[in-house]
């Protein structure tokens, strides 16, 4: 009896020290880390990889939580009218607009395309625009006439600012190996203008990026992202992380920027409040003027409102709600041989210089749901250089024309299955992630290199690993 229970407890203590064998490999392989398909955390991870993968909520939400996150959904996701309505919690639409809802641009929550299947230019494609000089608070000079984004739509009885075009270049070339492949160059072209010419603008294309995991992203401390800033290049890797310190229009000061293409907004309060006024010109406590030039005000004159705010406090801090507290899609296939194969690759190029694979949240934030939580959104948060092939020649804050925040990662591979295209980088000219990596320049140039010198097979398994994520 006795020899029947020692043989028990033997291979109890085989087990256990198999167990911490096998975790402690886990945890120091370089292809394969612990808990790798949390990519947002054990809170802040949806195992949903179908049409609505960036739309769950983060998976802990109390009662209260999912009613606000219900709420915030329908407002986000709903047309907003013009005034008066006797939907009056949705009217003060425009009068100049880009789309009449968050999700027109971000649909089902995701990434927007660019163009529609004719080659028009969708409504989740804006124009960022800008003359030469530092305008209030240090961001971009709007233009004088179009302001600081241009409108190509309008409510009944005012003129629209005009219409965008794009065409592309065809550009060939060919890896070190002989396969060919080509690459897409837009250019845009402003027509049928109502308000003046606009030839002098400085014009930044932007694509709606998805929301999923944005408030993760806003709970990673500043002193978390700053850490990794390294602007002079001091420790010679050719990359230079650079911080933007933008305008926070609640604290009055300027703050580190998370959020935009070019990281020129501060929070998802800021991010949400410029998008109702820049995209569907609905005002907000935070953003209480219409989003139009004195110029043309002039010639509007008296326009139909909303209210004052358009948005109610209440409703605008449910949206806010909503979009922090989604959730991110867990990776998929993390451990076959060759999405590891290809996540070596990618570290060997170096890729993960910009693109970081792990953060962690600090535990400032309101949302106890989002503090502490080991995230790998792929990203530092930070302005690097890529280039002249991808410079939109704009300034905005201390971003030059040329640098651009590192994109997360995170989710890039359900692109397709929730929005039906991979058209990606921050005007959707690369159609697929293969086209994203070859337009890399700058300081992303040895890594595109490396890139290219390996075989079409490596190739493929680093590309195989980024769908992954």
């Amino acid at each position: 009896m006795m020899f029947k229970h020692l043989k028990h407890f033997l291979f109890l203590i085989v087990a256990f020290l198999l167990f911490q064998c096998k975790s402690q490999s886990e945890q120091t392989s370089p292809a394969v880390d612990l808990y790798e398909e949390y990519s947002g955390g054990q809170e802040g991870t949806v195992f949903d990889a179908g049409v609505n993968a960036f739309g769950n909520s983060l998976i802990n939400l109390n009662s209260d939580e999912v009613t606000r996150f219900v709420i915030g959904n329908s407002f986000n996701r709903n047309n907003w009218v013009t005034a008066p309505s006797s939907t009056s919690a949705r009217d003060g639409l425009g009068p100049l607009f880009n789309a009449t809802s968050c999700s027109s641009c971000h649909l089902l929550d995701g990434r927007g395309k660019p163009t529609d299947d004719n080659g028009a230019i969708n409504q989740a494609l804006l124009f960022r625009l800008s003359v030469p000089g530092v305008g209030p608070h240090g961001g971009p000079m709007p233009h004088p006439i179009y302001g600081d984004q241009f409108s190509p739509r309008a409510i009944a009885g005012v003129l629209a600012e005009g219409d965008v075009t794009v065409t592309y270049t065809n550009i060939t070339g060919s890896y070190p190996d002989g396969t060919p492949y080509s690459l897409q160059k837009p250019t845009y072209s402003f027509k049928n203008l109502n308000y003046g010419d606009i030839s002098d603008a400085m014009v930044s294309p932007r694509i709606a990026p998805v929301m999923a995991g944005v408030g993760l992203l806003e709970a990673v401390s500043d002193a978390d992202i700053l850490s990794r800033v390294d602007e002079n290049d001091t420790n010679a890797d050719g990359i230079s992380g650079k911080a933007n310190y933008v305008w926070d229009a609640q604290l009055q000061r300027k703050v580190l920027g998370k959020f935009g293409w070019k990281a020129n907004q501060p929070t998802v309060a800021q991010q949400v409040g410029g998008a109702f006024s820049g995209d569907m010109g609905i005002t907000s406590s935070m953003f209480p003027t219409e989003n139009i030039s004195p110029n043309q005000l002039g010639r509007l004159g008296a326009l139909p409102n909303g209210g004052e705010p358009e948005i109610e406090d209440a409703i605008f801090d449910d949206v806010v709600f909503y979009i922090k507290t989604l959730a991110v899609p867990a990776r998929r296939d993390w451990k076959n041989e060759t999405i590891v194969e290809g996540k070596k690759l990618f570290m060997t190029a170096q890729c993960n210089g910009c693109h970081v694979a792990s953060l962690t949240t600090g535990s400032s934030s309101d949302m106890t749901l989002l503090n502490k939580q080991a995230i790998k959104p792929y990203t530092d948060l930070l302005l690097h250089d890529m280039g002249d092939g991808l410079a939109d020649g704009r300034p905005d804050f201390d971003a030059t024309g040329s640098e651009w925040r590192t994109a997360p990662l995170w989710g890039i591979g359900l692109v397709q299955a929730v929005n039906k295209h991979t058209q990606f980088l921050h005007d959707g000219r690369a159609r697929n992630i293969e086209e994203a990596i070859l337009w890399h320049g700058g300081e992303a140039e040895k890594s595109k290199t490396a890139f290219m010198n390996l075989n079409k097979t490596q190739r493929a398994s680093v590309i195989a690993f980024i769908n992954s994520l």
